[in-house]
């Protein structure tokens, strides 16, 4: 009979069982929960690492296949994971220069059009009453900049912000890329070192977790690419079609946004829509809203559940209160991680749930090609020569001292007997 019957089968018994059931799980469940506070307002201290940190994993996941094929064609580790690192790094620069340089165009194109839209709006201003000409936009600036003269503290404290902001960016962006070479050049021998730290008898469950955690990540980056590039081509070639500026940043800002699920999908659609009002008039916005919502409904309803459900096993639902609660309480940053995150977390869970390590033994020892494996041999071999020559050399020094001794007592025997 467990504690709790006997109390209650005691006469002095006063609280009902369900109250004492749900005490003992109220007081576990706040222990829990200031832990994770704890945890949490620590991570909170070093925010830039674990973003880092994450962002890594990410793109780990993303380049680790070619990694892998370019030692499969024996190229080593340190040098396959710089060749991907630099790849995905020049890949990134041809897109950014490609942007900056349509923006540009775009930007210079679209001056008429933003004047003609500022003269339009100024009339309708006008039509309803409200003077919001050339002086009252004087005045406006007037007033902004005595703003600036009269409270500069203000001022500074806003660049300094600005400043502090731009050099967390590019210490983020050189810690991330520092701790990707490593994940790509010995992220197993990481893992395996990270799954020695618990107990022997759970690392075989933890290994297989970890490993099945990490086969999802790959999944769900993947497939998002795929998505995400399959988005930038239908909402960028619509929008050529059409005539819309900007059309192919337009593309580039959809697929960095399709890797935020729901959120990103709104914000890109409402930017191409806002273009096209913008420079072609409401017909080719409303038909430009049309093409927006026609390659997303494909996304959602063709591209997700057979490709993404294949991959990652997540109810949309699931996803949505995900990215929403992230959004919540990380901002921007929860919104990105929540979906990846989440699919890590199921895919653990259901390894553990079904007790899979019991039914297949995880890799223990770091996965290495023939050829590697035998060029470590050759790196042992060579280190082992060389410590039985260390060995050999200092063999031979005290066996050179005993034979110069004797020669030594004879010359000092012979010289006393001279004296």
């Amino acid at each position: 009979m467990s504690s709790a019957e006997e109390r209650r089968a005691g006469e002095g018994y006063r609280v009902p069982f369900a109250v004492d059931v749900a005490g003992a799980w109220s007081w576990r469940l706040i222990v829990i929960a200031g832990a994770g506070w704890v945890v949490w307002k620590g991570l909170g201290h070093v925010s830039l690492l674990v973003i880092a940190m994450m962002v890594a994993m990410l793109l780990a996941a993303l380049l680790s296949p070619t990694v892998m094929l370019l030692r499969k064609k024996g190229v080593r580790a340190g040098g396959a994971a710089a060749i991907a690192e630099i790849g995905m790094i020049l890949v990134l620069a041809g897109i950014i220069s490609l942007t900056g340089q349509q923006i540009l165009r775009g930007f210079v194109s679209m001056a008429d059009k933003a004047m003609q839209g500022y003269q339009q709006l100024i009339g309708w201003l006008k039509d309803l009453g409200y003077e919001f000409g050339a002086d009252q936009l004087n005045q406006l600036l007037e007033q902004m900049e005595s703003a600036a003269t009269n409270n500069p503290s203000s001022v500074l404290n806003g660049v300094s912000r600005v400043g502090s902001t731009a050099a967390d960016v590019a210490t983020g962006v050189l810690l991330t890329l520092f701790t990707l070479l490593f994940f790509l050049m010995e992220g197993e021998r990481i893992w395996l070192f990270v799954v020695g730290l618990f107990p022997k008898d759970a690392r075989e469950a933890v290994n297989g977790a970890g490993r099945a955690g990490w086969k999802s990540l790959g999944a769900y980056v993947r497939v998002q690419i795929l998505v995400a590039a399959i988005d930038a081509i239908g909402i960028g070639l619509g929008a050529a079609i059409l005539g819309v500026p900007l059309a192919i940043p337009l593309g580039v800002l959809v697929f960095l946004g399709s890797f935020i699920p729901v959120i990103g999908a709104l914000f890109s659609g409402a930017v191409a829509v806002l273009l096209a009002l913008v420079a072609l008039g409401p017909v080719q916005a409303l038909i430009m809203l049309g093409i927006v919502l026609l390659v997303q409904q494909v996304e959602s309803h063709i591209l997700q559940p057979l490709i993404m459900g294949k991959a990652v096993s997540l109810h949309p639902l699931a996803v949505i209160f995900s990215v929403a609660g992230g959004s919540m309480i990380f901002g921007a940053v929860g919104a990105l991680f929540a979906v990846p995150t989440l699919a890590v977390v199921n895919a653990v869970v259901r390894y553990l749930a079904n007790r899979d390590w019991e039914k297949e033994a995880p890799r223990e020892e770091e996965f290495l090609f023939p050829h590697e494996v035998a060029r470590r041999e050759q790196a042992e071999e060579k280190a082992q020569e060389r410590q039985e020559s260390v060995k050999n050399l200092a063999s031979r020094v005290p066996s050179r001292q005993k034979a110069e001794e004797p020669e030594n007592q004879a010359s000092e025997a012979s010289d006393s007997s001279e004296d």
